[in-house]
């Protein structure tokens, strides 16, 4: 027996220092243990099945047409045509600019769409239907086709709502885009190149985007987007809707990495504004300006030292005359911090904020004036500078946004009313060559003091044409000749 005992107690030591070690380990380790997040694999199989039926083939075409277009021919002083044309010489003025008829070719492109409601609404990019002739949507469930029609679409968003005559679709489920965080996983459905029912993976790289000239609070990932994906579905892990694929950023057209889509809580309220009005209503607070981390960079390459009590929020540049923010006592050099509690860092976050606003919502503003915190609540104000709604009227057709003009310009152009063009976007309007900055005061004889006097000549307008007289900014007089239909 004690020979047994000799013969274990080394053993036992041993065994005691490793106990003795594995305790030091373990009381050394458990901080690290403790801090670090329990790992769950991904699977995203669930999600593919729950969002493939609802992402939808869009094919657009737009159909041969005759156009006339203007051309400069530089032989014309030498070789004028005596013949009117007859030796197929374009009709042209003594300045060399020349007008001539000419074919376009039949065109088709694809694209994406996603059904939102199973008796046949789709949503899908403004750029994807676009000067269509013809829709024809294709399901992926059963390669069924339907001619669709456009019930509204939207520039400056990129979004358009179609319909299909068909019944008990696959609708997907819409998350809220406002909740998705940075880092989560997310599909990207679509066809692109060609590629009919197609996902790729990713994660959600940034939010609050800024991309090109309308409404520019995206989502940015890194999910491959490609030409075909437009108008696809970015979808979370439960396979619910977040976001609307628009476009990639890249120098070759091909996906690099990334890819940017339209949140749901902009979709939504657009998807609202196109069934109850036609039309999307936009609301305004009324400044002009950017992010005040810009603003201050901006100061010190001026050598100017400036604070402005925080490096994150929207600095104000300028109010805007008779808009919400002048109304509400905001002021240049003003920084907006919040909006309705919710923290405006950057001029993305505050485009996001306004796009699911409409003309008379209230807002309550948060900015700081000298360092100090103040708050304030704004009525916000639509293009026209008013709070009503704008419906979608064959004013459409003229392609601007117009507004009374302000004070200052009454009295500065001694003038008493007019409707200043803030924007021409296309149409008819800038057909005829009507610029920027150019005050409507008369058309078809009728004075135009606001936006309805615009509307309502439209509506009345005989042989389709207006005749507009006005100012340019410059108080020099100026008219055009407005023709509402093509020959």
């Amino acid at each position: 027996m004690r020979k047994m005992v000799k013969n274990l107690m080394p053993a036992l030591y041993l065994l005691v220092i490793a106990f003795s070690a594995a305790s030091c380990n373990k009381t050394q380790a458990a901080p690290a243990v403790a801090s670090a997040p329990a790992v769950q694999p991904v699977d995203l199989t669930y999600a593919a099945e729950k969002s493939l039926p609802s992402v939808v083939y869009i094919k657009s075409v737009q159909n041969a047409k005759t156009q006339t277009v203007e051309y400069n021919d530089p032989f014309e002083d030498f070789f004028s045509d005596p013949f009117g044309g007859f030796f197929g010489r374009g009709q042209g003025n003594n300045n060399g600019t020349r007008k001539r008829q000419v074919q376009t070719p039949k065109r088709a492109a694809a694209g994406s769409g996603v059904i939102i409601s199973a008796d046949g609404y789709i949503v899908t990019n403004n750029h994807v239907v676009d000067g269509a002739d013809e829709l024809t949507v294709t399901l992926n469930e059963n390669s069924k086709e339907y001619s669709a029609r456009i019930i509204g679409a939207d520039k400056t968003t990129d979004l358009a709502l179609i319909k299909i005559d068909a019944k008990n679709l696959p609708a997907i489920a819409i998350a809220n885009s406002d909740d998705v965080k940075v880092g989560e996983w997310v599909l990207a459905v679509g066809n692109p190149l060609g590629l009919n029912n197609t996902v790729t993976a990713g994660i959600v790289s940034a939010k609050a985007r800024q991309m090109g000239e309308g409404v520019t609070s995206m989502i940015q990932t890194d999910a491959a987007i490609n030409q075909g994906n437009s108008g696809g579905a970015l979808v979370n892990t439960n396979g619910a809707l977040i976001g609307i694929n628009a476009m990639l950023a890249s120098p070759t057209g091909s996906n690099i990495g990334y890819g940017f889509a339209i949140p749901t809580a902009i979709m939504n309220k657009v998807v609202d504004d196109i069934k109850k009005y036609g039309a999307v209503q936009r609301a305004m607070i009324g400044i002009k300006g950017g992010d005040v981390s810009n603003k201050v960079d901006a100061d010190k390459e001026q050598g100017k030292e400036v604070d402005y009590g925080t490096m994150e929020g929207i600095y104000i540049g300028e109010v805007v005359e008779g808009g919400a923010a002048q109304a509400g006592g905001l002021q240049k050099e003003d920084v907006i911090i919040s909006i309705d509690g919710q923290k405006i860092k950057k001029f993305g976050e505050l485009q996001g904020v306004m796009a699911q606003k409409r003309p008379g919502d209230k807002v309550k503003v948060t900015y700081l004036r000298n360092k100090k915190e103040h708050t304030t609540t704004l009525t916000l104000k639509n293009e026209q500078g008013n709070t009503k709604v704008v419906k979608n009227a064959d004013i459409d057709v003229l392609g601007i946004d117009v507004r009374p003009i302000t004070d200052s310009q009454k009295k500065q152009l001694e003038i008493s009313y007019g409707l200043e063009v803030l924007k021409v976007n296309g149409g008819k309007m800038k057909e005829a060559g009507v610029p920027k900055g150019f005050i409507i005061q008369v058309v078809n004889d009728q004075p135009m003091r606001s936006f309805d006097d615009l509307q309502q000549a439209v509506k009345d307008a005989k042989e389709q044409m207006l005749i507009i007289r006005g100012l340019y900014p410059t108080g020099k007089r100026g008219g055009f000749v407005v023709y509402l239909q093509n020959d």
